[in-house]
């Protein structure tokens, strides 16, 4: 089993930045995250992808964060982190992590909250 822990959600007014971090970790296994990506979800809304890392480097954003969110990924740490900038109230949300490392093995942390204030 791995755990994924997010954390760096808070409060921040229009404008600010936040970073998250996501930490997965095994006591019982190595393993390799074929996909890992930031989703979120907010109040009245689809949970939707962020952004995400895919096996072989490939990068995607949702059209509402590109040129404001940065995902960046460590492999030696099996971690993922997402720098947003210029955050706007609509990026109020619960933000989580998710880690596949194979069909049967697909993982979520438990949420971080990120609410902006205008």
């Amino acid at each position: 089993q791995v755990q994924l822990v997010e954390s760096g959600g808070g409060l921040v007014q229009a404008g600010g930045s936040l970073r998250l971090s996501c930490a997965a970790s095994s006591a019982t296994s190595r393993f390799v995250f074929q996909v890992m990506a930031w989703y979120r979800q907010s109040p009245g809304k689809e949970r939707e992808l962020v952004a995400g890392i895919y096996a072989g480097g490939q990068i995607k954003y949702a059209d509402s964060v590109k040129g404001r969110f940065t995902i960046s990924r460590d492999n030696a740490k099996n971690a993922i982190y997402l720098q947003m900038n210029s955050l706007k109230p609509e990026d109020t949300a619960v933000y989580s992590c998710r880690g596949k490392i194979d069909p049967a093995r697909d993982y979520w942390g438990q949420g971080t909250q990120v609410t902006v204030s205008s």
